[in-house]
């Protein structure tokens, strides 16, 4: 039977429902559960894409903990899937019947792609739509943010804006216009500012190239910084993170969560934001300390707020943020990666990839 080890990812447990026949029924009802609200016959879904895949399906998928984990599966593995563990030339010297080794993403940095071609192992990639939703949602958090579209949805009634403490302009049609006739104030164009991106992987690299269409001038922090071929394709400047936290206009926060970045933007950072400066995190909450995010909102220091992901879920009612969200913060319920069909493209490209590298390899 073909075997496929996988490393450990939320998104690629959906992948033994579709090939292993051994999955237990609990972990399917969960998948299937993950997809009802857009696609509520999943597993007949799955069942029409096992046909497209003969000599594939049914495989025996095991999932790899960490890299030891890996190297002590791997010897009769026919195909691996990873995102972030390294595949190197010790491994695939491990792997006696390596066919394909998957990278869940466009980033092969971490994969030994002349080690792979010299043993004839395919290295195929995946532009995940998943993670083109959440770039989408991050844009449009700053792009609300930055038009006060959240705050003043719905206030067009006069009584309304007054009620804002607006003042309403009397119509003066032959000597101006009437645009803004309440004369909100903090309305900002996306032309020219500044966007600091930190975490320059998979998502931040596509909020870049949004960002490049606005017109936008992109800086961005990570630990390692990228090699400069990498920061001219994105039109990226890197920038030690407190530098960035003071020049950026809008700061979007795109990091794994682990003991390093926990907390990396804490009362340090916040201290030295750019006044008025807009935050965005789609991705984990935790990167950002909350008593340190509450007090910057209450100082006025912080511009503008969007989280796709809270501190629990469902949100705690006695969630401090809850009280900014009818002024500069959005608040939304983890929507970023949008409807199913974003993960059914990518688990069905997935798939694809591995049937043709494994049933080539077989011929």
């Amino acid at each position: 039977m073909t075997r496929i080890i996988i490393e450990e990812d939320h998104f690629l447990k959906i992948i033994p429902v579709v090939l292993d026949p051994a999955t237990a029924e609990e972990h399917c009802g969960a998948v299937a559960d993950f997809f009802a609200h857009d696609v509520p016959d999943f597993l007949a879904w799955c069942s029409r894409l096992r046909q497209r895949l003969p000599g594939l399906y049914p495989a025996e998928v095991v999932f790899a903990a960490d890299e030891t984990d890996l190297a002590r599966k791997i010897n009769d593995a026919d195909g691996i899937v990873v995102e972030g563990f390294r595949i190197d030339d010790a491994i695939l010297s491990a792997a006696s019947r390596l066919a394909v080794v998957h990278k869940f993403g466009t980033i092969t940095g971490n994969i030994d792609l002349v080690a792979c071609a010299r043993r004839g192992i395919a290295v195929p990639t995946l532009r995940r739509m998943v993670n083109v939703a959440v770039a989408e949602q991050a844009f449009a958090l700053m792009l609300a943010l930055a038009k006060r579209i959240g705050e003043f949805n719905g206030v067009v009634e006069e009584a309304a804006l007054l009620q804002r403490g607006l003042r309403i302009r009397p119509r003066q049609s032959r000597h101006i216009g009437y645009s803004n006739f309440a004369g909100i104030t903090g309305l900002k164009t996306m032309l020219g500012a500044t966007l600091g991106i930190i975490g320059f992987g998979e998502v931040g690299r596509e909020v870049a190239r949004r960002a490049r269409a606005f017109e936008m001038d992109v800086v961005y922090f990570q630990r390692t910084r990228l090699a400069s071929s990498i920061e001219e394709e994105f039109g990226a400047r890197y920038m030690p993170l407190h530098n960035l936290m003071a020049r950026a206009d809008y700061i979007q926060v795109q990091l794994p969560s682990n003991d390093q970045t926990r907390g990396l933007i804490g009362r340090d950072a916040l201290a030295r934001i750019k006044p008025g400066a807009v935050l965005i995190d789609v991705a984990r909450p935790e990167l950002i300390d909350r008593d340190a995010l509450v007090g910057a909102l209450d100082s006025g220091r912080l511009g503008g707020l969007g989280l796709d992901v809270l501190y629990t879920e469902p949100c705690d009612p006695a969630e401090p943020l809850l009280r900014y969200r009818d002024r500069n913060v959005i608040l939304l319920p983890h929507t970023a990666v949008a409807s199913r069909a974003n993960a059914l493209h990518d688990v069905e490209t997935l798939c694809v990839n591995l049937w043709r590298g494994i049933t080539k390899r077989g011929r």
